[in-house]
């Protein structure tokens, strides 16, 4: 008697439908946002807010360019390296984020103090703004 011959592709479709992106949905470039930002304003300066969880101060550059305006750089990686031989990766996606942007800055600030800080993933950047001289609306003019 002959036996039906059994594949094992019953077996390869039910793991391929288990790592379908309807198991793990991955984020197309197309779906990419820049991270948020906040400014926030007071009479002695300027914050903002750059939100990058994860990041770390080593992932960021903060710089003023040539024409005064504040570049922010931002690279991250989260490379995850195991050193379990026992076992090995079906699937495996690195993390990669890499954000630039140029801001013009009001003519206030004091490029010269500006300083920079990263605290529970989000960045923050104090723009000091220069003392501003109280002007009186009226003058008065000495008669000669």
């Amino acid at each position: 008697m002959m036996y039906p011959v059994l594949s094992n592709n019953w077996l390869d479709n039910e793991f391929n439908d288990m790592f379908s992106d309807d198991w793990f949905p991955t984020v197309s470039h197309r779906s990419l946002t820049a991270p948020a930002i906040n400014v926030k304003e007071t009479d002695k300066d300027y914050e903002l807010e750059l939100a990058a969880p994860g990041s770390t101060k080593e992932d960021f550059q903060v710089n003023l360019d040539k024409d005064g305006n504040l570049v922010i750089k931002m690279e991250h990686k989260n490379e995850k390296k195991d050193e379990n031989k026992k076992e090995h990766y079906l699937r495996r996606e690195f993390s990669y984020s890499n954000y630039q942007q140029a801001l013009s800055l009001p003519d206030d600030v004091e490029k010269d103090k500006i300083s920079a800080k990263v605290e529970h993933g989000v960045l923050h950047v104090i723009m000091p703004r220069a003392a501003q001289v109280k002007k009186d609306d009226t003058k008065k003019i000495d008669v000669a």
